[in-house]
């Protein structure tokens, strides 16, 4: 039933009193927990002002986009969100682009299309 090398196990020899006392009080870990320095997110490194690349690429694909918010602009097209927000005001004074919601803190915006109904 059990492997003879279990059997033929000498038994462990027995702490002392004091042994155990001394053991009881040294206790828990030997060393204190490191904390961990969390995830690192990598720089993003937007532009501030549009160059003239940028800007056309803006011009051209903007207003195909089917949802237009300063958060879907700043990561398509790497521009800050201040700069993304003057671009959205500026597309919608030209009528490329038609607010579907507004609001203080999120606005939202869709192309303008044609009424077909």
């Amino acid at each position: 039933l059990f492997p003879s090398a279990f059997a033929s196990m000498p038994p462990k020899p027995q702490k002392t009193k004091e042994a155990k006392a001394k053991a009881a009080a040294a206790g828990g870990k030997g060393r204190k927990k490191k904390w961990s320095k969390g995830k690192v997110r990598d720089k993003l490194n937007n532009a501030v002002i549009f160059d003239q690349a940028t800007y056309d690429k803006m011009r051209k694909e903007v207003p195909t986009y089917k949802l237009v918010t300063p958060a879907v602009l700043s990561d398509r097209m790497k521009i800050r969100g201040s700069l993304a927000r003057v671009a959205i005001k500026h597309l919608e004074a030209e009528g490329l682009i038609k607010p579907v919601a507004k609001h203080a803190s999120l606005v939202i915006y869709t192309r303008a299309t044609e009424a077909k109904e």
